[in-house]
């Protein structure tokens, strides 16, 4: 089992640069921020946490560009993964963004993974034109396009909502980005994991992960997949015996969240953490 760090990017606190450099010099393994492009202040979309309009945190309105967040973390580090934690790429043009996404593992060393998300604010989505009722369909044309992007020489991709003649398009990536999908464990998600993505990552407070790992692992061999998916699961502080359970499930990997401080508190926090990670048991490590 893998750990890594999820930093809620905000204009506050740490950097992203300085807490990848960070997460990365105490031996995590990955690094992962969040995205939102805007949040409409007059919205209908209630949030899954609150369930209603309500914000559970002010660093919503606040995020980061993601992908110039990781340009910089990938600046200061040579190891660790850079991650979102979720992306919405429905939000952008998908073929400009296949080419952030790939310039940034050109130049990171094949370090990219992808998590995305549907998106649970349709009115954010409303702003950028994406029909509400059609997200989904909208991520996996855009995720097929951007996979004949990264991987054809005379890319071309013929959709509802995406569509491009023949055209060369460098950077590629380094190799394949790995693409995580953000949302509730229901069977409906994971029949879209195993149809067009690689893994899955779960939504705040699904602790309950066991019995749904199964599902998914079920859906997944049923659709002809090879292999397992990668799955990350967000945690809020270790505990050795839900750390055990995960790992005999097939969680490979663990996000903790960095506290919104000054970089010395980080840094602490991260220190603690380390500690706490390297003392688990060994049926925790036999997890990865």
């Amino acid at each position: 089992m893998r750990f890594g760090i999820v930093l809620f990017t905000s204009d506050r606190g740490i950097t992203p640069a300085a807490a990848a450099k960070a997460a990365e010099e105490t031996g995590f393994h990955s690094f992962y921020v969040p995205e939102h492009t805007h949040i409409p202040v007059k919205r209908e979309a209630a949030h899954p946490q609150t369930g209603d309009a309500s914000l559970p945190d002010d660093r919503y309105m606040r995020t980061l560009d993601p992908w110039v967040a990781l340009g910089t973390a990938a600046a200061v580090t040579s190891r660790i993964e850079l991650a979102t934690a979720v992306a919405l790429p429905v939000e952008h043009d998908p073929i400009t963004l296949a080419k952030t996404i790939a310039t940034l593992d050109h130049l990171s060393g094949g370090r990219v993974v992808l998590g995305a998300g549907f998106g649970w604010n349709t009115d954010e989505l409303s702003d950028h034109g994406v029909p509400p009722g059609k997200r989904r369909t909208v991520l996996r044309e855009y995720l097929e396009a951007m996979r004949a992007l990264w991987t054809q020489e005379e890319a071309s991709y013929q959709g509802d909502y995406v569509s491009f003649g023949p055209s060369w398009a460098y950077p590629k990536p380094t190799g394949e980005v790995p693409v995580l999908i953000g949302a509730a464990g229901t069977e409906k998600t994971f029949g879209w994991i195993a149809k067009s993505a690689d893994g899955w990552i779960t939504t705040p407070g699904e602790t309950d992960v066991t019995d749904r790992l199964a599902l998914l692992h079920r859906i997944w061999d049923e659709a002809g997949r090879a292999g397992k998916p990668r799955v990350v699961a967000l945690d809020f502080k270790p505990d050795a015996d839900r750390l055990t359970d995960w790992a005999a499930a097939g969680v490979t990997d663990v996000l903790y969240g960095l506290p919104d401080k000054p970089e010395p508190e980080v840094r602490a926090y991260l220190e603690r953490l380390a500690g706490k990670l390297a003392a688990l048991p060994a049926a925790v490590e036999a997890g990865r």
